[in-house]
């Protein structure tokens, strides 16, 4: 049975660099930075997380192989690069105050923080070029079923 999901691939252009992003802008914590494999063609397995959820990490992984082939990895980066890629929802208590905070560390806001029928979200992005939503939800809302409530017109 199905318990939860404990890892979530986040496409990064590099490593280091996004590993000073998600923690120094962000305040993630490092959970695992080692390589795997032999020698020199070893690949970099370096998971962050939120330092109150010690279940759940993003693994920064840079497209390549051996689980890309080499026109695949090149047309993930490119993808990585312009900017599609929205990897997910990151949460908040005070949306204004960590909306400031973050734009004060150089997180860069593509929206500013707007109401919605879910929460009040703001959309930034990392330095490879990810977008996330940024909500502080409303408090009757139950997060893990985050529609629940908003009607289609």
């Amino acid at each position: 049975m199905i318990k939860g999901m404990s890892i979530v691939t986040v496409w990064v252009l590099d490593q280091d660099r996004a590993k000073e992003f998600y923690t120094e802008k962000l305040g993630f914590e490092i959970r695992t930075d080692m390589t795997v494999g032999e020698g020199g063609g070893g690949m970099r397995w370096l998971t962050v997380g939120a330092k109150d959820q010690p279940d759940v990490q993003l693994t920064l992984m840079v497209p390549s192989s051996p689980g890309l082939d080499p026109e695949s990895a090149e047309a993930l980066r490119k993808l990585v690069a312009k900017g599609v890629l929205g990897p997910g929802v990151i949460t908040t208590d005070d949306i204004h105050r960590d909306y400031e905070a973050l734009k004060a560390k150089g997180v860069e806001f593509v929206q500013e923080p707007q109401e919605r029928p879910y929460g009040t979200e703001a959309l930034f992005r990392d330095d490879s070029g990810n977008w996330f939503s940024f909500t502080q939800p409303r408090e009757e809302m139950d997060y893990s079923r985050p529609w629940d409530g908003c009607t289609s017109s």
